[in-house]
């Protein structure tokens, strides 16, 4: 959570510094956009900031027109936008961004710019929730032997809830989810409200990873002097972005019991090794699993989808599958000659 704290200030510095240097070289009329994700009542600020340089009133609107993008897939959301937030104090100034974006056909909302900068905290701070409360489901499914697959797919069929953000798994992690769910909690905390249920959400989150790895040590006996093979480090597929990876905290609790870690990413290896410099990196998925005690799947990368588990369990100490992602079926790993245990059920 410190960390966290720390990259909302960062952003607010950030923004003055920009804002700095904007308010130095403005000679005509601008329009001044805060497209990233910032500190509500940055746009108060980004305005002080120009009226400190002397700039006129009338030169200069600022304007919030928060993004709504994907690691991995932003091409495709800037071109294809479920919906576009401007927020403006005058009309002219957001009818300029109307007329900017009116050939991508989307739905726009123009509001006050407290409100657009409070939507994208919120919008990332629900879908937070939404996978906080699937995974506190999952902890009850373990606990009354039902499976979080099914019971997922049950509240997700009703279309005031919907099926997104309901895959129960190793907790949230990433740039976004982190900082703005601990954005939303400082505001409201500046603002005088204690946002208790965002607080829940961000310990639901913190406890799913380590239950999932106290799972894995019950099943193994501990730790200390086992091996312990880790598929995926990035905090999702398609990126090699390990803020808040899963990974980070599997690796720290295995090494802190004695124990010893072999792990392969396709794109994120570099990146760990800052972090972690002496697990052993190998060069396949297979290699994972050489004479490791149990084997964890942590990242759902597209190429451990199509695993070959006879191949992977021949070269293991003991055949132990723990799927952080419930990437593969009980019957399927079973099949294959493995102890199998997922996020969700018994």
């Amino acid at each position: 959570m410190q960390l966290c704290a720390q990259r909302v200030e960062i952003l607010g510095k950030e923004t003055a510094v920009v804002a700095n240097e904007i308010g130095k070289h403005i000679r005509e009329y601008r329009v001044v956009v805060n497209k990233s994700t910032v500190p509500v009542g940055s746009g108060d600020m980004v305005e002080e900031i120009l009226l400190s340089h002397g700039v006129k009133k009338e030169l200069f609107d600022v304007v919030s027109n928060p993004e709504f993008l994907r690691e991995g897939s932003a091409i495709h959301d800037t071109m294809h936008p479920d919906r576009i937030v401007i927020g403006a104090k005058k009309r002219e100034a957001a009818v300029k961004l109307v007329e900017l974006y009116a050939t991508l056909e989307a739905p726009m909302l123009i509001t006050d710019i407290n409100s657009a900068e409070l939507i994208k905290y919120g919008a990332n701070s629900f879908l937070a929730m939404k996978i906080s409360f699937i995974n506190a489901m999952s902890r009850i499914c373990e606990l009354a032997g039902g499976n979080i697959e099914d019971v997922a797919k049950g509240i997700g069929s009703d279309n005031r809830i919907g099926k997104q953000f309901l895959g129960a798994g190793l907790g949230w992690g990433g740039s976004c989810f982190p900082k703005d769910v601990h954005g939303m909690i400082k505001t409201a905390e500046k603002l005088g409200y204690d946002f208790a249920l965002m607080r829940d959400v961000v310990e639901i989150n913190e406890q799913q990873t380590l239950h999932f790895m106290d799972r894995l040590g019950e099943k193994i006996g501990g730790f200390k002097n086992k091996c312990i093979g880790i598929m995926g480090l990035a905090f999702k597929p398609n990126t090699d972005d390990i803020r808040d990876a899963k990974s980070l905290v599997m690796i720290d609790k295995i090494l802190s019991e004695g124990g010893r870690v072999q792990a392969y990413d396709p794109v994120a290896v570099d990146r760990v090794k800052e972090v972690f410099p002496a697990i052993d990196y190998v060069p396949s998925v297979y290699d994972v699993a050489e004479g490791a005690d149990a084997v964890i799947l942590a990242t759902e990368w597209n190429e451990f989808r199509q695993l070959d588990l006879e191949r992977l369990g021949a070269c293991m100490k003991r055949r132990v599958l723990f799927d952080g992602r419930r990437v593969y079926s009980r019957a399927q790993a079973e099949r294959a000659g493995f102890e199998y245990a997922t996020v969700g059920s018994a």
